[in-house]
């Protein structure tokens, strides 16, 4: 009986020629390939600017930078979500205030953000981070309308949702990572996301200024444009001609880099994306049906209105006291039977580094969302017969 993970990439031969191509070129790390991956995410998410980078965490960081966030200034950031999210605010020395989340969804929505401003009026609030949470959204309309109130900026975390799209008020469609409704957007490639880098993420922006702030603190704050450099004496030769060699770094930054490998499987990822949408729509719509028998003591997630998702992960709410089982106790079962499955999230709230610095924190959504949740298999490669195997799993434990 094959092993069916949560999550796992999915690599076919044209990937692995992407990549085998670059070995055989002249470029491994930074090159064209980094410059192409970062026009064509441009393209899919309707962004004007794309910055690859190594990571999602690597992502937030670099947006957290370019939002101008520091000591003395809070982000108020969704309480489920991974610890990068949070941990970027922390990394520019500015200090987190978590936000509540729906327990049906574990998505934290504008009034969820707008609580926490009215409850910390004497903090100094720069920004907010909505989660976009297994591939579903965040109101960004009415997070966007609560940004412009309180003069805040928007970074989303777009990690789980690359392919989501979500309707407004005036029935216009957008796609995550446009950045209709934010200043800027962070992506993960890790392997258990929609398309695979290996290690690797983006950012999109539609400001110029963001994006230029990107790609000098991906690379070490290395400068080179000849208008910038400050000490003209070092810059330029005693004809006043810059020097080729010459560059200056006027603050530090951080080897963020993506490379040429890892943008050519990146790339070749992204040409199957409407084919990897199609196929976990697919999947969730037949998981879905499947639970159907199950209910009320399995749900999946309430869908959000308006919003067409591409999931990341499927995640169901299990009332543990009603099967009788704790939640390690079904994922030991399960992993028996030859099924992984994995818990997003702890509500980063009660990580032992947020307890030390901000206290125990009242946040009785994301409890309950985290008190039922558990994530099954969910991949392309998964068969209709893998998703019958796992619901007839479930289906036994119950019984």
């Amino acid at each position: 009986m094959k092993f069916l993970p949560y999550a796992r990439q999915t690599i076919d031969g044209d990937d692995v020629a992407a990549v085998v191509k670059v070995l055989r070129s002249d470029w491994l790390t930074t090159g064209p390939e980094v410059g192409a991956f970062e026009t064509e995410l441009a393209k899919v998410t309707g962004a004007k600017f794309a910055v690859a980078c190594s990571s999602g965490s690597a992502a937030l960081h670099l947006a957290a930078m370019a939002a101008g966030l520091g000591p003395n200034d809070s982000a108020i950031v969704s309480a489920v979500t991974f610890l990068a999210t949070a941990n970027a605010v922390r990394y520019v020395d500015a200090e987190v205030l978590f936000a509540d989340t729906d327990p049906k969804t574990g998505i934290s929505n504008a009034d969820d953000f707008q609580a926490v401003i009215e409850t910390h009026p004497k903090e100094k609030i720069r920004a907010l981070f909505p989660v976009h949470l297994c591939g579903q959204t965040a109101d960004m309309e009415a997070m966007s309308g609560l940004a412009e109130a309180h003069d805040l900026m928007i970074i989303e975390d777009a990690s789980h949702a690359l392919g989501t799209t979500y309707k407004t008020s005036d029935g216009r469609e957008h796609a995550v990572g446009g950045c209709t409704h934010s200043d800027m957007a962070a992506f993960s490639f890790h392997p258990s996301k929609t398309i695979a880098m290996g290690e690797g993420g983006a950012v999109t922006t539609n400001d110029h200024h963001l994006y230029e702030s990107l790609c000098l603190n991906r690379n070490h704050g290395m400068d080179c444009e000849p208008s910038h450099f400050i000490n003209r004496e070092l810059a330029e030769d005693a004809d006043g001609m810059v020097n080729p060699w010459y560059y200056e770094m006027q603050a530090p930054g951080y080897n963020y880099r993506a490379s040429d490998i890892h943008c050519a499987l990146a790339r070749s990822q992204l040409k199957k994306l409407d084919a990897i949408k199609a196929r976990r729509r697919d999947l969730a719509a037949l998981y879905s049906r499947l639970h159907a028998p199950l209910a009320p003591n399995i749900t999946p997630l309430t869908w959000v209105e308006n919003v067409e998702p591409v999931l990341h992960l499927y995640p169901v709410l299990i009332d543990f006291d009603a099967i009788g089982f704790h939640r390690a106790s079904v994922m030991d079962k399960l992993r028996g039977l030859g099924i992984g499955t994995q818990v997003h999230y702890l509500p980063v709230n009660r990580q032992p580094y947020y307890r030390d610095r901000y206290g125990d924190s009242d946040l009785p959504g994301a409890a309950q969302y985290y008190d039922r949740v558990l994530a099954l298999p969910f991949y392309p490669a998964l068969t209709d017969d893998d998703v019958g195997r796992v619901v007839a799993a479930l289906t036994g434990l119950i019984a």
